[in-house]
């Protein structure tokens, strides 16, 4: 924003252009973040996922749209909008953002407990695709100027979901035989290709008459959950690609803003913003998860105050001005403006709203490997560690195999000054050796800790 056209004078009204980066940037961003999603973590909550990623969209959006219809005719003179245009505005911001989401709860190391994390990023994650639908729909039905015809709608609907997650979870499928099929002579280049795939999947499931984003997600789950050739480093490729892509994307949206069209909305938008954060989110939450009574009401609370919007709001307001929509700039600064406060006023409190509610689990923050550039496979369940020998450590165990380890930790590799060497039991130990070892799971690391009397904090 301060680059742009109010602020260094950099021009930029490339609608087309930032709708074609907002939308490859999403793509990576949702097969990122199905690849670290693990199945055993979503399998007890997907019941709670999928109907806060359909009917909690659907609500968020008529709520939503209802009081906006409303609120504009009491705030801005001759101001008011169509009620189906409020409702294209509502759904443009009905869905959670995955990109804000995976970042900020994975970012700040926060650990949820119950379940809350997958729940959060598995509804992130896969309600996008309901609001692209709501959106394109109202788009069309402003467009001509029609009354709705809801059975379409429905169907459309239905279609889209299904087909996207049959083309994600068949083409997934696919990917894994093609990569683990495909001899490349270098490896590097396998993360290229499962980008490529990422690409792929979206475009295909859109020929099919499915829905990209939910195909690229669930495709992401597929292959992030199987057994494919170089997992770890596509994973981390796609990881630090994610991050570039919210970086990029950002940026392309920031300079189609221009600052001072925001204050000639400030008082709806913040009006908007404070029904959206205190009303129609928790009221869609709350409504969304009353099957599931077992669910505390403080886990609920903490749900409905995750509603964060980001990018992803904005991309689907960027369809509007490409398509030309009457009131489409206002759509677009309003949107805007409501991200701007989520992220402000709920993107930094997330952490303090857990602690508050009790559900922020204490993490253990074991020290990361600094000597050894050794990572495992996530199919492999051990745990790897480092441990100095201290002066107080030599003094009462001067080999190896007088340390008190457990018997599920074993010592693999040993760096002495430059030089790593795979110790035996009577490898005398020296003071700073640093050490590497294997061990089952985190408790029988942090017994290997408390044995030898080290912090394990990072």
């Amino acid at each position: 924003m301060l680059s742009g056209s109010d602020g260094l004078g950099i021009q930029f009204e490339n609608i087309q252009m930032a709708q074609t980066i907002g939308t490859v940037a999403l793509c990576i961003i949702l097969f990122s973040g199905g690849l670290d999603t693990k199945f055993s973590e979503i399998r007890p909550v997907i019941k709670q996922g999928i109907m806060l990623a359909t009917l909690g969209v659907l609500l968020t959006a008529v709520i939503t749209g209802v009081l906006i219809w409303w609120i504009f005719g009491m705030t801005l003179e001759s101001g008011a909008i169509g009620l189906m245009t409020s409702l294209l505005l509502a759904s443009t911001m009905s869905s959670t953002d995955s990109a804000s989401v995976f970042s900020i709860l994975r970012s700040k190391g926060l650990h949820l407990k119950n379940n809350l994390r997958p729940t959060l990023e598995l509804e992130s994650g896969s309600n996008d695709p309901m609001a692209y639908i709501l959106v394109i729909t109202f788009i069309e039905l402003i467009k001509i100027n029609a009354t709705p015809d809801y059975l379409s709608v429905v169907l459309n609907l239905i279609i889209q979901l299904v087909m996207g997650g049959l083309a994600g979870i068949v083409l997934g499928k696919v990917s894994i035989y093609l990569i683990n099929w495909i001899k490349l002579g270098n490896d590097s280049l396998y993360p290229i290709l499962v980008f490529t795939i990422c690409i792929f999947i979206f475009s295909a499931s859109y020929f099919v008459g499915g829905n990209g984003y939910l195909a690229v997600y669930v495709g992401g789950l597929i292959l992030g959950n199987g057994k494919i050739v170089n997992k770890r480093s596509s994973m981390n490729f796609f990881d630090g690609l994610a991050w570039m892509s919210q970086l990029i994307m950002f940026l392309t949206l920031g300079l189609l803003v221009n600052p001072r069209d925001l204050l000639t909305v400030l008082v709806p938008g913040l009006i908007i913003s404070f029904i959206m954060i205190f009303i129609s989110r928790p009221l869609s939450v709350f409504l969304s998860l009353l099957p599931f009574r077992k669910m505390p009401v403080k886990d609920k609370t903490y749900v409905a105050w995750v509603g964060l919007r980001g990018a992803v709001p904005i991309i689907f307001a960027i369809f509007a001005l490409a398509e030309n929509v009457p009131n489409a700039r206002l759509i677009f600064n309003i949107v805007f403006l409501c991200t701007l406060v989520s992220l402000l006023v709920q993107g930094t409190s997330l952490a303090i709203m857990a602690k508050w509610l009790g559900l922020a689990d204490k993490p253990r923050g074991f020290k990361k490997l600094q000597e050894f550039d050794i990572e495992l496979s996530n199919d492999i369940k051990s745990i790897t560690a480092e441990i100095e020998i201290t002066n107080i450590l030599k003094e009462n165990h001067t080999r190896l195999m007088d340390l008190p380890l457990p018997d599920k930790t074993l010592v693999v590799l040993v760096k002495r000054n430059d030089k790593y060497f795979v110790p035996t039991g009577k490898t005398d130990l020296h003071p700073h050796d640093k050490l590497l070892i294997i061990t089952d799971d985190e408790d029988a690391l942090m017994e290997t800790y408390n044995k030898l009397d080290l912090d394990y904090h990072s």
